[in-house]
């Protein structure tokens, strides 16, 4: 399994009553689809994994495999804090057709999660028993802890860790981690902000949360790329640098969310206790991406 390219980070839609929206979930892999993408997260942080149900997390992975182009490459987010439910879910995504479970580290004990041999220990545990391969999901501003280079080449051996997502924005240490691990194991950039510099220290591709907004921008950058283009890449990562962190850092979820609307995409209501972006968040965020459009 190849993880190259751009793998849009989906939210995950709601309808006024904030039940789960099927027809928009396929809208926008439909939309999706007609980008040159390596394929989708379905259930990542962007997702608002944190704020659904088990069904509905299973509900909406059948709908995306349901919709997808065939041939893209399908992850989904299974992390939980057991390693037992972690499993449950990363099999029951294999069993609807997914390739690959991104997994969370946990973190909610954090005076014992906080010891890389636990960190490794919880990881070894989900890949012995999972039926897709895993991929380690390192996010600290989510979980406040960061995975070290030293656990994740340790890891990197484990014959069921394909990869890892690396949402630290810590160019140098992503930089480092290419270097550790074993051939094969691939770093995917997690942070649109800093998705090439993160390719020019050797990450594979991305899973960004952007490029459910600006689809075709986030390829044009992996494409000059891969064509040696360097000054193309730099500029266009410079042009969604400013939307990049304003959907992400600044205003998160409800703001990438304004800026799916803007493009054609559904991005509609977070879920509570999210809220809508502002009126001023609003006009940030349609300032920022003004000529991204389509």
């Amino acid at each position: 399994m190849k993880l190259q390219g751009i793998f849009p980070a989906l939210t995950t839609p709601f309808d006024y009553r904030g039940d789960l929206y099927r027809a928009k979930v396929l809208h926008n892999v439909e939309r999706l689809n007609e980008v040159n993408l390596a394929g989708y997260l379905v259930g990542g942080s962007t997702g608002e994994n944190a704020l659904l149900t088990t069904e509905e997390k299973l509900q909406t992975w059948r709908w995306v495999r349901e919709a997808r182009k065939e041939g893209r490459i399908l992850i989904a987010g299974t992390g939980a804090e057991s390693v037992r439910e972690t499993v449950a879910l990363s099999n029951e995504a294999a069993a609807i057709g997914f390739d690959a479970a991104l997994v969370l580290t946990p973190h909610y004990y954090p005076n014992t999660m906080k010891n890389p041999e636990t960190q490794a220990l919880f990881f070894r545990a989900v890949a012995d028993q999972s039926n897709i391969p895993v991929l380690l999901y390192n996010i600290p501003a989510v979980t406040g802890y960061d995975l070290p280079v030293e656990t994740i080449a340790l890891l990197s051996e484990h014959p069921n860790i394909a990869g890892l997502k690396d949402s630290s924005g810590n160019v140098e240490k992503l930089g480092a981690t290419v270097k550790a691990v074993k051939p094969g194991f691939q770093v995917l950039c997690g942070s649109g902000v800093k998705f090439w510099p993160s390719l020019e220290a050797g990450a594979h591709g991305g899973v960004l949360a952007v490029a459910d907004a600006v689809p075709y921008a986030c390829v044009t950058i992996w494409e000059a790329f891969r064509t040696r283009e360097y000054e193309a890449a730099a500029d266009w990562q410079q042009r969604i640098h400013r939307g990049a962190t304003l959907v992400t850092a600044t205003y998160g979820v409800p703001g990438l969310k304004h800026a799916m609307d803007l493009n054609g995409f559904y991005g509609g209501p977070p879920r509570l206790p999210l809220v809508r972006a502002t009126p001023e968040a609003r006009a940030d965020i349609e300032a920022a991406f003004d000529g991204l459009r389509g």
